[in-house]
């Protein structure tokens, strides 16, 4: 039916002779959302990018800021002439970001050429954290090479306050706690008895090194992923390793296993640090399946005898720094940039590094369940404070410094939020060497 159809009144005449006044609110209505939708397809195109409802960034394939947009630059508190072309996306993370940013997020880019809700935490001007959600593409040349990288970022604090919401509407529920507390032991009898199978009962004595560990369980409610053991390959070499695998559960549990076992194994084989990780990435790939891939990060180490002390050498598969604490009480990270992800890429690099143990050093492996707890202000404990705390560690044996981290862990309380393994290996000095004896 036509317009001119519904403007005639019941006796043929028109509405608008008539004295009706339906058309023209009709004709008014219809004319207002005609100039709305105009005005919709003249907006200005820069203006949409400013001022959208979430955050713009785009940067170049090292991370540098290339653009942003205003609404992100208001979220952070920044200029834009502070931002773009001075810093780089990694800057504007926590310590936990980057570290995720560096062992996950970045390696998926480079393999998927996307990511899509990661969940990070951005550091504002004023140092506050702002909890976002981030979506990332990587925009290539017509002949396929990446050229940069486009994130969209949302703000999640109010996603954070509902789920802090529901988790306390959970908790008055006494019932339901009881519930809670009744799987809880259960589960925590069923985990234990299993992670027990994943880890050596006792470290081996080896001549001329003071070792100990520590494996610190988050929550009972499932199998950790962290693993780490220290064994005999010849009369005069040891190796040993700690990493972290993906995911909790059976599982994980399963590729924490079949990890140890590899690693073990292909270090008896050729005890080469690269050549080892290299064949337990191999054994990975191998295991994976497209809805349940698993990969992990892992450290594994070679000790040699060196007239009073050790040479070490240390590959890195993705996994953060080892420590050295020095008889003097300096305290050196053992950097292996570059080291990637185990179990995901097929021809993964494995960065390596030597150092050399002497008499009074100790060596600190470690999870980051650690380091990405939260403290009572609500800060990441993060690398730099486990730095400081190292330097503590002049003139202690081993036990005392897992015991040392052990109480900080316990400190944490709930807001350790991840399990975590601690491997200490120290060069006895004479006067420790006599208090170890007595």
């Amino acid at each position: 039916m036509s317009y001119a159809d519904d403007d005639q009144t019941d006796d043929g005449t028109d509405s608008a002779t008539s004295g009706g006044t339906d058309s023209g609110t009709d004709s008014g209505g219809r004319d207002g959302a005609d100039a709305a939708f105009s005005a919709l397809l003249e907006d200005d195109a820069t203006d949409l990018y400013e001022n959208a409802p979430c955050g713009y960034l785009s940067t170049l394939l090292d991370g540098r800021i290339a653009k942003i947009n205003g609404t992100l630059l208001a979220w952070l508190g920044y200029q834009r002439d502070d931002l773009v072309g001075r810093r780089r996306f990694t800057d504007l993370l926590t310590v936990g970001g980057r570290l995720y940013h560096e062992t996950h997020y970045a390696p998926l880019l480079r393999m998927q050429g996307e990511a899509h809700e990661i969940a990070l935490e951005l550091r504002t001007a004023d140092g506050r954290r702002l909890p976002v959600l981030v979506n990332s593409t990587v925009r290539t040349t017509a002949e396929g090479q990446p050229l940069l990288i486009r994130t969209t970022i949302f703000d999640a604090r109010q996603r954070r306050a509902y789920e802090r919401e529901l988790l306390r509407a959970r908790q008055q529920s006494d019932a339901e706690r009881e519930a809670v507390e009744r799987e809880r032991a259960r589960l925590q009898r069923l985990t234990e008895t299993l992670q027990r199978t994943l880890l050596p009962p006792v470290l081996p004595a080896v001549p001329g090194i003071d070792a100990a560990a520590h494996y610190h369980v988050a929550t009972h409610e499932h199998v950790g992923g962290d693993f780490y053991d220290l064994f005999p390959l010849t009369t005069d070499r040891w190796g040993f390793f700690l990493g972290d695998v993906c995911g909790k559960g059976p599982d994980a549990a399963v590729i924490t296993s079949l990890t140890r076992y590899t690693l073990r194994a292909a270090a008896v084989y050729d005890p080469d640090p690269t050549a080892v990780l290299t064949n337990l990435n191999q054994v990975l790939l191998q295991q994976r399946h497209a809805r349940d891939a698993r990969y992990c990060t892992v450290l594994f180490g070679l000790l040699t005898p060196d007239g009073d002390g050790f040479s070490l050498s240390l590959a890195s598969g993705g996994h953060l720094p080892a420590l050295v604490t020095r008889a003097d009480g300096d305290v050196e990270t053992l950097h292996t940039p570059g080291g990637q992800l185990i179990g995901i890429l097929p021809h993964a690099h494995i960065a390596v590094t030597t150092t050399r143990l002497g008499p009074g050093d100790s060596l600190l492996l470690y999870t980051d369940g650690l380091t990405e707890a939260r403290r009572p202000d609500g800060t990441m404990f993060g690398e730099q404070h486990l730095a400081v705390l190292a330097a503590g560690f002049r003139g202690h044996d081993a036990q005392t410094i897992v015991d040392t981290l052990a109480a900080v862990l316990d400190d944490l309380g709930e807001r350790l939020t991840d399990d975590t393994a601690l491997l200490v290996l120290t060069v006895p000095t004479p006067s420790t060497t006599d208090r170890v004896v007595q």
